[in-house]
């Protein structure tokens, strides 16, 4: 575990010091990707053009993306509108300091919420109804980092300032304030691990075939009874 979590604050450190050493177009390559990503991905993309027009989570990305290049060379206010307009107009909202990767997909995205600190690795996935959010009143770091190649289901809390390591899939509507080590997979509230890898790999878009074993067999010794 300690070794997990080693590699995850590894990976905080490489994408803060990336975003930090942006020069003034810097947030034009991570935007590229996020556009590729979705061509790629998305089996309803039919044309550039839908992507660039109507697809709602590559809006507030791009929004954001020029917000957080304001918002770390110290501009004031306008970075926060630039926020506030993208979550008036698509529902997402994500705070001007948090850190996004590139190559990131907000699949459909009506009430996503990403908190000032969160750190977001690459080609992450993220659905609809995800908050990754803080706790308490502390100031300093207080939302999660997540890793490279993170899935994060429909509905998913995921809150405080925990480490989520590349190649985590987390389920559907479940509850997470705890670390999690790279290549786990997620289900149930509160969420409980139930595999560290898929003997055979889904895709990052079957987010509803994540099975809770335990879960089964619970019912199996219910319907006994």
């Amino acid at each position: 575990m300690q070794q997990s979590l080693d590699s995850t604050s590894q990976t905080q450190t490489a994408i803060t010091d990336s975003r930090q050493n942006q020069g003034p177009g810097g947030f034009l390559e991570p935007l590229m990707s996020d556009f590729q990503i979705i061509c790629e991905c998305d089996p309803a993309a039919r044309s550039w053009l839908e992507v660039i027009f109507c697809y709602p989570g590559f809006h507030p990305l791009s929004l954001h993306r020029l917000a957080h290049c304001l918002h770390i060379r110290k501009v004031g206010f306008i970075p926060r509108l630039i926020s506030h307009l993208g979550r008036f107009l698509t529902g997402i909202e994500i705070e001007p300091g948090a850190e996004i990767g590139k190559g990131v997909f907000i699949d459909h995205g009506m009430g996503v919420v990403i908190g000032e600190t969160a750190i977001v690795g690459d080609y992450a996935l993220i659905y609809q109804g995800v908050t990754l959010g803080g706790t308490g009143k502390e100031s300093g770091k207080r939302h999660p980092t997540l890793g490279n190649n993170v899935v994060v289901g429909a509905g998913a809390k995921v809150l405080g300032n925990i480490q989520i390591s590349d190649h985590v899939r987390i389920g559907i509507g479940l509850i997470m304030v705890r670390d999690l080590p790279p290549d786990s997979t997620v289900v149930g509230i509160p969420g409980r691990i139930i595999s560290h890898k898929q003997s055979k790999p889904l895709s990052p878009l079957e987010h509803g075939k994540l099975l809770d074993v335990e879960a089964g067999i619970i019912r199996s010794l219910v319907s006994r009874i």
